[in-house]
Parts: structure tokens; sequence; C-alpha cells
């Protein structure tokens, strides 16, 4: 899905926490809207394998951006796309509000223009771009497997899962997913029926079930849930898994 592209780079920059890489606040257009997103570019001048990065149930919130940065000192130039257009849940009534107010077609829209807003970059590798994202951001990390035919690598971190045989056919990233082996949402049997789906058509899927983490596990704003070791051992095969697919 083709988009014209409209990139307005902002001179602002945005403070990350304590890590290095600064984000810079960049539009892009997806139809006839405008997406605010943030982007993080390694130092060097690349050209550099990118990432479309994409928030939990919360919005593009300060946790998204820092692991926006982080990506970005492993090498990524890392879009950190907003699809709420601005808006920022602190609790989880209206962060549930928000997310069903995203119109499904709008997002996959606002997906597939943000592969392009990367793909139009002149550091960025056209042929070495992937998705990740966390909670609904996960699922729609999937979504955008299902949508842009080019996507190399895809993290999807406790996202819905899709088995239809005709859906999955669509996919050609390799696909690494995490999963809390006590999530209520999305459960131990339905990941191995994804990963089952997907070894049967043949497609390129590794998946990680963490048996004592629940939802959310990664965010350490989850303070029932949080899982610190399992969150740590997440990373490091996220990392592992991005150089495998993206840097070769």
């Amino acid at each position: 899905m083709k988009s014209l592209l409209l990139s307005l780079t902002l001179s602002i920059a945005l403070p990350v926490s304590a890590f290095a890489v600064e984000g810079k606040a960049v539009s892009y257009k997806s139809g006839d809207e405008s997406v605010n997103a943030i982007l993080y570019r390694p130092a060097g001048k690349g050209p550099f394998p990118a990432l479309v990065v994409i928030h939990e149930f919360w919005g593009l919130n300060d946790w998204v951006k820092e692991q926006s940065a982080k990506l970005a000192e492993e090498g990524y130039v890392a879009l950190a796309i907003d699809l709420y257009r601005g808006k920022v849940a602190d609790n989880p009534d209206l962060a549930h509000e928000l997310m069903r107010g995203v119109p499904e077609d709008r997002a996959k829209r606002d997906l597939g223009a943000a592969y392009d807003f990367l793909a139009s970059q002149s550091d960025v590798k056209k042929n070495r771009i992937g998705a990740i994202g966390w909670c609904m951001g996960g699922g729609y990390s999937l979504d955008m497997a299902l949508v842009e035919p080019h996507l190399v690598a895809d993290v999807i971190n406790y996202g819905h899962l899709a088995t239809e045989t005709s859906e999955l056919g669509k996919i050609n990233a390799s696909i690494l997913g995490i999963f809390g082996g006590q999530d209520r949402g999305i459960t131990p049997d339905d990941v191995k029926k994804f990963q089952q789906a997907m070894e049967k058509q043949g497609k390129k899927v590794e998946i990680k079930i963490y048996p004592d983490a629940g939802h959310a596990f990664e965010n350490p704003n989850n303070k029932q849930g949080y899982r610190p070791e399992d969150a740590a051992d997440a990373w490091r095969r996220t990392v592992d898994f991005l150089a495998a697919t993206l840097k070769k």
C-alpha cells in the first residue's frame, strides 16, 4: 500500500530519559490525514535497518519512547507512531476507551503509511524494515505483517493473534512472538494454535512463552505483573532476532 508521503521534521529534540538517542517529532500522511510520530535515529550516517514501533493501549507514552530509543541505540531507525492522534491514557478505563475508538481500517492505513514513510528516508535500508509492538500494539504488529508484504521482521509482544489460513498466507515476515503463560486474554493454547498454523504454512516463526508471566509483563509500570528477569530475557531475544533478520 503506497500513499503520498509528507514528512515535517521539527527541530525540537524530545527528551528520552537517560538514553543517548534523541527523538524528533515528525508527521506523515495517511490517506487524507496526518499522523504524528517520533523518529529515533542511530548515530552515524547509515543507511540503517528500520522499525515501526507500535504502542500499548495506553498510547504513545514515555515507556514506548524509551523502547524506541533503546532500539535506535541497537542500530535501527525507529518510528514510534501515534494511533491515538495525540491522546495518552493515564488510567485503564480511558485506555480501553481510546483503544475501542480506533477504527480498524484507519489503523491499518496508518501502519502501511508508516512503512512507506520509513522506506522514503534516505538513511533507511528499504529492504530491511520491520515492526514491533506490545499489547494492543503487538496485535497491530501482526496486522502490519498481514497488510505489508515487504515487511521483513515482526515482533509480537502479547498481542492478539490470527489463525485463519487465508490470512496467515499473506505473511512474508519472520515472526517472533513473546507471551505470558498466565495471560488470560491470549492463552498459551491460542499461542500454540497460531504457531502450528504458521508452521503448517512454512512460515518463519519463533515463539517464547514465559510460564509464570501474565499480560504486559515487560512494562515496569505494570506494578503487579512486571517480571524483570523475564522482561530482560525477552529484550535479549528481541535484539538477537532483529539482528538476525534485519542486519544480515
